[in-house]
């Protein structure tokens, strides 16, 4: 068929003119700045074999899911690895969902309920938007990180002389495109002086924070004053799923509303397998992400030694970015970058606003010294 439609013809080129479309990468090999694959674990030959080998000592030889959960997808290894999960993470229950944007928009789709309130931090990831968007609750974002602004939202209901109402805070304890973490110990005291309903993505916490990569809020003793996390499977673990973790209630809540988990098919037995293995890799692989903090260290010296502070979002994550305003611009130092030999993504709008365009570095326990120091210092030469 020749036909397209043109008011859809027409946004592609309006992204094109604006130097924003987005386009498959070729696989490459350049030094690895640039996936979530913090711990490595993604290539991990053990983790390979031994999921391959649990699943023949289990004699688990299926290739699918056969259907969903509640119809004939929900193979004995989900409340296995389920179990495992929670009790990993100091929780009462864990789901898990296919992916992180399936648990997110199954979450606040379906929990928030209508006439009650969605606070969320205003660089909250996509799906956590999406899944808001999809809610009959009214929604407000408050300034990223700014618990003044998000405590007048809290208010405002009782100065509009209004009913109290059920309120949700959202929030990332590893924000995506900027690597920064919220006062979490301030934030759960905020949300309990108002009996708010705390909710928190640890997609970017999971291996990275924490003595055996449990993330950040349980690495701050606040598992029990939070009333959902979630955990992606698809950055630190290198798998693929995620776990909304939170009470059995929530959990049997979400079993019969939450519609991302509902009408779709389960996750194969086999990479119900790799989360199960990949969790118990993290028990054991304490030297792995102590090298990721040691890297991560490292990369913050560097760049104060090199005077590039000014340009990085402040940062103790595994995520880093420099701030390059233009679409044009960052691009083109992210591809100077790589023809140097380092794979470094340049994130542009709308992904990110506009004027806060940036290069996004991703560090991972392999990353040797000579690699952190080389980058960045083939990046001063760019833009000093």
């Amino acid at each position: 068929m020749k036909k397209f439609p043109k008011s859809v013809h027409q946004k592609l080129q309006l992204r094109e003119q604006n130097n924003a479309l987005r386009q498959l990468p070729v696989n490459n090999h350049l030094i690895d700045f640039s996936s979530n694959d913090y711990l490595g674990f993604a290539q991990s030959e053990s983790i390979f074999d031994q999921t391959h080998q649990y699943l023949l000592d289990n004699n688990i030889k299926i290739n699918g899911a056969t259907g969903s959960r509640l119809i004939s997808g929900n193979h004995k290894l989900y409340s296995i690895t389920e179990d495992f999960i929670a009790q990993f993470h100091q929780s009462e229950s864990a789901l898990i969902f296919n992916s992180g944007y399936d648990a997110n928009v199954g979450f606040f789709s379906c929990v928030p309920q209508r006439n009650e309130i969605i606070l969320y931090d205003e660089l909250c990831h996509a799906s956590i938007r999406d899944g808001i968007q999809l809610s009959q609750a009214k929604s407000f974002k408050f300034n990223h990180n700014d618990f003044e602004h998000l405590e007048k939202l809290i208010q405002k209901p009782t100065t509009d002389n209004q009913q109290p109402t059920t309120i949700y805070v959202v929030t990332e304890s590893v924000f995506s495109m900027d690597g920064d973490s919220p006062n979490l110990e301030q934030l759960v005291q905020l949300s309990e002086k108002y009996n708010c309903f705390l909710v928190v993505d640890e997609a970017h916490a999971v291996g990275v924070f924490g003595d055996v990569g449990e993330g950040l809020i349980q690495y701050q003793g606040l598992q029990d004053k939070v009333f959902a996390r979630i955990m992606t499977f698809g950055k630190g673990l290198g798998c693929h799923g995620a776990a909304i973790l939170g009470s059995s209630e929530l959990k049997n809540y979400l079993v019969n509303f939450a519609r991302s988990f509902i009408y779709t098919t389960g996750l194969s037995p086999h990479s119900v397998a790799t989360i199960f293995i990949a969790y118990q890799h993290l028990q054991s692989e304490k030297e792995t992400i102590n090298q990721l903090k040691s890297n991560t260290q490292l990369f913050n010296q560097y760049k104060i030694q090199l005077g590039l502070k000014p340009l990085f979002v402040c940062s103790k994550s595994a995520i880093q970015c420099a701030i390059i305003p233009g679409n044009e611009k960052v691009k083109t130092i992210a591809t100077q970058l790589q023809q140097h030999g380092f794979n470094v993504k340049a994130i542009l709008s709308p992904t990110v606003p506009e004027g806060q365009e940036r290069l996004r570095f991703c560090l991972h326990s392999y990353n040797s010294e000579p690699q952190i120091s080389e980058v960045l210092k083939t990046l001063a030469d760019l833009v000093f």
